[in-house]
């Protein structure tokens, strides 16, 4: 379980960012995750956890969610389920239109291969490889080819253009988790799970990561689902969905870390080391 540092921004960015989807077609703005009643269970017979008890989300095309709750609230469970790295009990996942609860492993990893990007806490780059290989790996474990042009745009688009050569050591923690970024990026996901993902980066560089992620969004139309304990973060996203004992207790859109705060103090938090995050 991670927590994110505490930011020092006191506001959330201008409601001019939120993305304009009234022109938009039905075709284009449609549901691309849908979580439907999901539950999830831990543990014996005896000792039983529940983490999630009957949770329903949907997840539109070029949005931004954040999940927050107390701890035990069951988010990264939630997070987890949702991108498939974890079979619910009951319940069902849709990732646009396709039921990972049917799909054999191999066909739920090519699927998450193809179909999502992950962003977490720890980076989970490669030490051995360059920023720029870094980036290529998904590519070529899905055994498409490598557009050189196509990976230097990606890691423009990250402000690591001169960066390419240098291993994860040689960069400092924003660069390594922009690095991250851009290889979730690269086979164009219909969604991006983010976990904690400005947990290790200090305040300013958090800030940066975040409207990273929102431009993402904006620009590029891709839908990112990210958890977090802190508001600030929070309040980078246009939509955020709070979880208390794993049941969904209440959303908030254009949030502001203030009223993110706010909600975040009315929750009960949950029995801390009895329950997942």
């Amino acid at each position: 379980m991670f927590r994110n540092k505490a930011f020092k921004a006191s506001r959330s960015p201008s409601p001019a960012l939120a993305p304009d989807l009234s022109g938009a077609s039905a075709a284009s703005v449609r549901e691309v995750v849908t979580l439907t009643t999901l539950h999830k269970t831990y543990g014996s017979t005896d000792h039983r956890i529940t983490a999630l008890a009957g949770v329903s989300l949907s997840f539109l095309t070029g949005t931004f969610t954040a999940i927050m709750g107390p701890s035990g609230s069951g988010k990264s469970t939630l997070l987890q389920c949702a991108a498939g790295l974890d079979r619910v009990d009951t319940g069902q996942v849709l990732l646009d239109g396709a039921p990972l609860h049917r799909l054999s492993e191999r066909a739920l990893t090519e699927l998450r291969r193809e179909q999502m990007g992950f962003i977490f806490q720890s980076f989970n780059l490669i030490p051995a490889l360059t920023a720029r290989q870094n980036v290529e790996l998904p590519l070529r474990l899905a055994g498409r080819e490598i557009d050189s042009a196509a990976i230097d745009r990606g890691l423009a688009d990250v402000g690591l253009a001169e960066r390419g050569g240098h291993r994860p050591a040689e960069l400092s923690g924003g660069q390594q988790q922009r690095v991250a970024i851009a290889r979730a990026l690269v086979t164009r996901p219909k969604v991006i799970f983010a976990d904690e993902p400005t947990g290790a980066l200090d305040s300013r560089t958090a800030r940066d990561v975040l409207a990273l992620l929102r431009g993402v969004v904006e620009q590029h139309g891709q839908t990112v689902v990210m958890v977090t304990h802190d508001p600030v973060a929070a309040s980078y996203a246009q939509r955020v969905v709070f979880l208390a004992d794993g049941q969904v207790s209440g959303e908030l859109t254009e949030p502001t870390a203030e009223s993110v705060a706010l909600r975040m103090a009315q929750l009960e938090p949950g029995e801390s080391g009895t329950k997942p995050c």
